[in-house]
């Protein structure tokens, strides 16, 4: 039951990160850092009315939190706000899909990152994974000096290994009850402080469509960002990490329906490749178990 529910939370976080680097891309040419300030706020807001409105305790032993676990909020503001900003200059650079299947290289980052800092264990048949899924990316990214946006393929992979990071460190706090809406609150707030100096000395004037669009990607982002903490406390990225990648799907669709984006053979090979890899880890994991 507890593994079903983060299922269904996963799924629900892809379609809602989905829609964010929609809406991102609708608001057009507006710096990725304003961009950034302007999704993480309205999470902010979010994030702070659910504390208040729930009143459950900052861990669910109602103790403090300790110096591990406000590092480990650290770790996940920092590499959460990397991995956004890295995404969102993707999003703007790329088709959807391909900016999506980059950053959902996420889910192999954590395991990696799982193995180094939670000592969970990593086999033989899941390194071999996340190296395939590592050359599928190659192929969506084609490093080479002929390649126009090989600069935004880069950073898109960038950001999908800020979220790997980010992602370890929420399944951490989430093991030891931190309450997931303090999770939130304490990254978005991270975020827009880190982002606030460059909006205050190089703002770029908005529409009332633009910021329209910038308060749908806060709004679809705070869906993500509370669906995919709790995810993450329900179960280990290794069991339920396969169902991230609906968002290719829900990318694919959007972005072909908005802006007749098409993948290339060589992208479409990549997320093949990624996805099966993904599904093939997942069927290991449950086997094993």
């Amino acid at each position: 039951m507890t593994k079903t529910k983060g299922i269904l939370l996963i799924v629900c976080s892809a379609f809602c990160f989905a829609f964010m680097n929609l809406f991102v891309r609708l608001s057009g040419d507006i710096p990725s850092v304003q961009k950034s300030f302007f999704r993480n706020f309205v999470a902010l807001i979010f994030a702070v009315v659910m504390l208040k409105k729930d009143k459950k305790p900052i861990k669910a032993d109602n103790a403090k939190l300790d110096k591990t676990e406000w590092l480990a909020m650290i770790v996940r503001a920092t590499a959460g706000t990397l991995g956004i900003l890295c995404n969102f200059y993707a999003v703007d650079h790329l088709i959807l899909s391909d900016a999506s299947i980059l950053n959902k290289m996420s889910p192999f980052f954590a395991i990696i990152f799982s193995m180094i800092i939670l000592k969970e264990s990593l086999s033989g048949f899941q390194i071999g994974a996340v190296i395939i899924a590592f050359l599928g990316a190659l192929l969506v990214i084609k490093p080479s000096f002929s390649n126009d946006n090989l600069l935004a393929s880069s950073l898109g992979m960038l950001g999908g290994i800020g979220a790997g990071l980010a992602y370890t460190a929420v399944r951490y706090l989430g093991t030891h009850g931190v309450n997931g809406s303090l999770i939130v609150a304490f990254f978005s707030g991270f975020s827009c402080a880190v982002t606030l100096p460059f909006l205050l000395f190089n703002y770029h004037s908005m529409s009332v469509l633009q910021f329209t669009y910038l308060l749908l990607a806060g709004l679809a982002a705070a869906g993500g960002q509370f669906s995919i903490t709790a995810a993450y406390s329900y179960a280990p990225a290794k069991e339920i990490s396969v169902y991230d990648y609906s968002q290719i799907i829900f990318a694919a669709v959007l972005g072909f329906i908005f802006f007749g984006d098409q993948p290339d053979i060589l992208s479409l090979v990549g997320y093949l490749i990624i996805i099966t890899v993904a599904i093939a880890n997942f069927k290991y994991s449950r086997s094993k178990k």
